[in-house]
């Protein structure tokens, strides 16, 4: 049995001896790549790969897991969404007025969180990869608790655009990072009902968040108002994180809540992805096959689609609500039902994903998206009389939520070798900062309170978005046909076979020179 405790390198990932004379074999495998580096996990794989696991066991093991990495993930994430949707809590209480902005510079504030977001988006890839990820990621969530505590200090439009700016820089290790923990601890099947189980807090915290609104809409003693907003949601992050860098792990090799065993078959279970577990290597011809992938570049005009919808359902909400005649405390309390919509959404379709795993997550994506495109041409053709009508239009849009968070799990899931996938969810999250780039500067100061333009632009994005689910799908599956016909001519897939795919996954192969590899529809 392997020791439970293996050396580290100077990035603080494991080595070992029996992992370097695997990667001088790895030619034997691969001889088309340029270098392969095994997995960080690589010696406990091999020393576990011929045990036999009962069911039981394995179910014992995955509810081990699901207990300590699926709540840190819930509250983080919860977390991140509160925060960065702050301004939107606060704009009723004064926010504007206490930060002297005029005119756009509200809208402006929604598009440099995600300046900051954009420009860290690379780097903080890069860090994930090289760097122990669960401290990486507690570490940010401490930090990014303190840029929001801080922000009552700003009093003009240039203090709190900065504040932005870095808020967006440290959260924008949060969506990847989680991304690529799903592939770290879970199979491919599992993954859509984590994924929405911590994904949905986006709908707890919209309710969460307007209850905390509505709370504070009640104090009339001490600061101003909006400033509690921040005080509130930067001390429960920076809390958080402390708590997370305690107990959240890095690696299932090295998983203190695991006993030796556990962790050889928490390996075990997700090198039947045919992905790997984790690599710290970063590997160019990786880097080059993401820009020439045509997944890669669907996945990103599919995420700014996503996103350019997505300031009405953030930074803008509280605003649209008092615009179609509700009063202030109203614009609160009528954010819980879009949140509901969005929790029970998500949730909804994880299970569906995962009860029925064989070719349903684009089929979930085209259903959230077309209930998306029905609110969005509600809220475009709905007289301004009818205030309830087009209310309920906009907590239609909440569906957006499901399509989006499924469009990650094609990275979790159907993108391998470590440095594509970090790459390729970097270049989603970057196609995700130009979607919320632009989305802020839709809404047109001069239109207020109709937004006409904001409207359209919602209808548009999410067309857009459809219409790139439905290329991502056929592209996948023509694959996935393609390849079956060439194992066909081969004739049936033997054992042997399928143990060097998985071998493939574990030596840092990507999806696309991996034949074994087939993609999750």
């Amino acid at each position: 049995m392997a020791s439970a405790d293996p050396e580290k390198d100077i990035t603080g990932a494991p080595t070992h001896p029996e992992a370097s004379r695997e990667a001088q074999n790895a030619d034997e495998i691969s001889p088309n790549l340029p270098s392969i580096h095994v997995d960080d996990n690589y010696a406990l794989y091999k020393s576990g790969r011929e045990i036999e696991v009962s069911p039981a066991e394995q179910k014992r093991v995955l509810r081990k897991i699901d207990f300590r990495i699926i709540p840190i993930l819930f509250v983080t994430y919860m977390l991140q969404y509160l925060d960065k949707n702050s301004i939107n809590f606060s704009s009723v209480y004064g926010l504007q007025k206490g930060t002297h902005l005029k005119a756009q510079d509200y809208s402006w504030l929604g598009s440099i969180f995600y300046f900051g977001y954009l420009l860290f988006q690379f780097p903080s890839g890069y860090l994930l990869q090289r760097l122990p990820i669960s401290k990486f990621l507690s570490l940010a969530t401490i930090a990014w608790g303190i840029i929001l505590i801080t922000t009552p200090a700003c009093v003009s439009f240039g203090g709190i655009a900065t504040n932005r700016f870095f808020l967006g820089a440290l959260e924008a290790t949060v969506n990847p990072g989680f991304v690529l923990l799903m592939s770290m601890w879970y199979t491919s099947a599992e993954q859509p009902l984590r994924l929405e189980i911590y994904y949905c807090t986006n709908g707890i915290a919209t309710m969460f968040g307007g209850l905390i609104g509505y709370a504070v809409g009640h104090i009339t003693t001490g600061l101003p108002q909006w400033m509690y907003v921040f005080l509130i949601f930067g001390a429960l992050s920076i809390t958080w994180g402390i708590i997370s860098l305690l107990i959240l792990p890095d690696l299932p090799s090295t998983a203190a809540f695991l006993a030796p065993h556990e962790r050889m078959l928490a390996i075990q279970r997700v090198a039947a992805n045919r992905q790997g577990v984790k690599n710290h290597h970063f590997q160019a011809y990786q880097a080059l096959q993401t820009v020439r992938d045509p997944k890669t570049w669907i996945l990103f005009v599919m995420a700014v689609g996503a996103q350019v919808p997505n300031a009405a359902l953030t930074s803008f909400t509280s605003i649209i609500v008092a615009s179609f005649g509700f009063d202030t405390l109203g614009t609160q309390y009528l954010q819980i039902p879009g949140g509901a919509v969005q929790f029970l959404a998500l949730l909804a379709g994880g299970f569906v994903c995962t009860r029925w795993p064989d070719n349903t997550r684009c089929i979930v994506m085209i259903f959230a998206n077309s209930v998306c495109i029905l609110g969005a041409g509600l809220l475009v053709g709905l007289s301004d009389e009818n205030k309830w009508g087009r209310l309920v239009a906009l907590w239609l849009c909440y569906f957006q939520g499901l399509g989006f968070s499924m469009s990650l799990t094609m990275v979790s899931s159907n993108v391998a070798g470590y440095t594509k996938k970090q790459l390729t969810g970097a270049v989603l999250f970057t196609g995700y900062c130009v979607g919320n780039i632009v989305g802020p500067q839709t809404f047109i100061a001069k239109e207020a309170p109709r937004y006409h333009s904001a409207y359209i632009a919602m209808l548009v994005g999410y067309s857009v978005k459809l219409l790139m689910v439905v290329i991502l799908y056929v592209y996948m599956n023509r694959s996935n046909k393609k390849r079956d016909a060439e194992q066909a001519a081969r004739g049936e897939l033997s054992e042997e076979e399928e143990k060097e795919a998985i071998e493939r996954g574990m030596l840092d192969m990507t999806e696309i020179d991996n034949k074994g590899f087939r993609y999750i529809l």
